[in-house]
């Protein structure tokens, strides 16, 4: 049988942030057929904080990384508070990682890995990796990272 992703989660020894409210007209989620699109996630804290930064000036790729991994951890609070239980999910299909970072700094995936990597452990090696894009570009409110995906959603 498998794992509940949330005692996944705690047995890693983290915890979903509060999930946020949209601060524009958009929906924090949408599903369409059997497809969860989510809206980009920024790297919000457990205090509704923002990780902020630039990766290569004020924040190292280690640092993005844990960025990353903190944005996925808000965009399962925000899948959870939106369909009530990330059971639901089947797999996850495509990441959009964006990297606030300076124009010389070129390992965008490298940190985006923080947001694939805890996908891969919540939903399995299988389930927990899609397909995916990395790029750097400058990030509102200055935020660390931002993540957009598409999940399965099971039968």
């Amino acid at each position: 049988m498998e794992k509940n992703p949330e005692t996944i989660i705690s047995e890693l020894g983290l915890e979903l942030p509060s999930a946020p409210k949209p601060m524009g007209v958009y929906k924090p989620v949408l599903i369409s057929g059997n497809l969860l699109y989510v809206s980009g996630t920024g790297p919000i804290k457990s205090d509704g904080s923002l990780i902020k930064g630039r990766v290569g000036d004020n924040l190292t790729p280690e640092e993005g990384k844990s960025a990353a991994q903190q944005a996925g951890l808000a965009m399962l609070a925000i899948i959870k508070a939106n369909i009530g239980d990330l059971n639901r999910i089947g797999r996850i299909v495509k990441t959009f990682g964006m990297v606030n970072s300076v124009p010389e700094f070129d390992q965008h995936p490298a940190v985006i890995n923080g947001f694939s990597e805890l996908m891969a452990k919540v939903f399995g090696p299988d389930n927990g990796i899609g397909v995916r894009s990395a790029v750097g570009m400058i990030l509102p409110s200055g935020m660390a990272v931002e993540i957009e995906a598409v999940f399965e959603l099971k039968d």
